[in-house]
Formats: structure tokens, C-alpha cells, sequence
């Protein structure tokens, strides 16, 4: 996913820039974003960046604090589940009315499925998190429907940032494998098997998450300090309350 520059941006493409930043991990759970510093680097009025700020806050990629201002949102365990109760919903929904896969949409696949290796066997990280995200979007926009696109795009914005707070271990070939088998499901016509296998891939993605990590205030800092592990994360019972 390619970013516009900010020389280039129109004021209402703000919010979908901040969305490509997040897609691609390049803004985290918490970052703060000041309505001043958006100004001027967009080169557009404080009123436009907090229109398209507002725009982000009801699609809960954003959220405002008060005195302090807005910053991207930091999902807590409970939301977590339900973003993958309703991706679980949306993308069962999608294969079920995925039309038949044209040779330019093979091509594209197949293309994005080869990305995704050249990503894991280079060991580019943060490519291999974007292209891993894109390829639900490519798939949505397959259909066509604009409606059903925003919507993913959202929910998969919203995973990632979910993933950069809770993910303890990654699954890239699982994942790739994953994606790998809903489109040779998509390409067989068989929309039954590419919705079990979408179902299922959320699934392991969900299961790499330790959602128990927001019950430990320092585990960022634990994480970052402590790689091997020695500083035990106290049990749930024994935390401050």
C-alpha cells in the first residue's frame, strides 16, 4: 500500500493517509496526533485536520482526550474479540458473494501471494505486516462494492493495531499459507471451502494474540527490556487494583 506525500494531499485525503499509515505500521497504538503539527504538515487548516480527525474517531481508529488531544486508539482485550467476531461475520459474508476470478484478478492475486514470499524470504517485516493486511482489501475489492470495502479496510486497520499491541509471536507462514489456500479455493469456484478457510485463518490469527498482556501494566516495558523472559509477568490475582 503506497501512501500519498503530504505535498500532494487534498485536505479530505488526511484521514485516508492516516488509515494507509496504520495499514502499514508505520503509526502505533497511542501515537499522538496534534492537530498543529497535522496543519502544518499537510498544509491545511486546524478545522480540516479535526474534520478528518472526527471522521477517523467514528470509525474507532482515533480517539480524543480530553486536554490532551487525539491520539490513534488502543484496543483494549474486549474489543479485540469483537473486531474478530465481526471480520469472522464480514469476510464469511464476502466469500460467499466473491464472483468468479478473472484472469486479471488471478494475476493480482498471484502477484500479491508472490510479494508476500519475496517479503517472508527477505525478512522485511514491516512489508510482509502491510502486504499481509492488503491482501484482504484486494480481495474485497474484487466484488466491487465500495460499501462492503470500507468496511474491511476499517477492520483490518483496527486488527493491525490490535496485533501491534497484543501480538506475542508472528505466524507469517501460516499466515501466507492461509491466503494461499482461500485463493486456490477461489479458484476452483468453491465459495463454501474459501469461507471455511477464511474462518479458519482468522482464527490462527487470533490465536498468536496474548490478550492477557492487558492485564500487565508494564508489559511493553517488560517486553522491550527483559527479551528473554526473566522478568515473569506477575498472575493477573496479584496486580495492583
Amino acid at each position: 500500500m503506497q501512501d500519498a506525500s503530504p505535498s500532494s494531499l487534498s485536505p479530505l485525503s488526511i484521514d485516508a493517509t492516516i488509515l494507509g499509515s496504520i495499514l502499514a505500521r508505520r503509526l502505533r497504538p497511542g501515537s499522538r496526533l496534534g492537530e498543529g503539527e497535522m496543519a502544518a504538515l499537510f498544509s491545511v487548516s486546524r478545522t480540516l485536520v479535526r474534520e478528518a480527525m472526527m471522521r477517523l474517531e467514528a470509525r474507532h481508529i482515533v480517539e480524543v482526550r480530553p486536554r490532551r488531544g487525539w491520539f490513534v486508539c488502543e484496543p483494549s482485550a474486549e474489543e479485540a474479540k469483537r473486531v474478530f467476531e465481526a471480520r469472522r461475520a464480514v469476510e464469511a459474508g464476502l466469500m460467499r458473494i466473491m464472483p468468479p476470478l478473472g484472469a486479471a484478478h488471478r494475476a493480482r492475486l498471484h502477484s500479491h501471494l508472490a510479494e508476500e514470499r519475496a517479503a517472508m524470504e527477505a525478512g522485511d517485516h514491516p512489508r510482509l505486516v502491510c502486504l499481509m493486511g492488503d491482501f484482504h482489501i484486494r480481495l474485497v475489492e474484487i466484488t466491487g462494492n465500495p460499501v462492503l470495502s470500507e468496511i474491511l479496510r476499517d477492520l483490518t486497520a483496527r486488527t493491525i493495531l490490535i496485533s501491534m499491541l497484543y501480538q506475542s509471536r508472528t505466524h507469517a507462514e501460516q499466515s501466507h499459507l492461509g491466503h494461499c489456500r482461500i485463493v486456490e479455493a477461489l479458484e476452483r469456484g468453491d465459495r463454501e471451502a474459501a469461507c471455511d478457510l477464511a474462518l479458519r485463518h482468522l482464527d490462527e490469527v487470533e490465536a498468536g494474540l496474548d490478550l492477557d498482556l492487558s492485564a500487565d501494566p508494564l508489559a511493553d516495558l517488560r517486553r522491550s527490556l527483559d527479551p528473554g523472559g526473566s522478568l515473569a509477568a506477575p498472575s493477573p490475582s496479584s496486580l495492583p487494583r
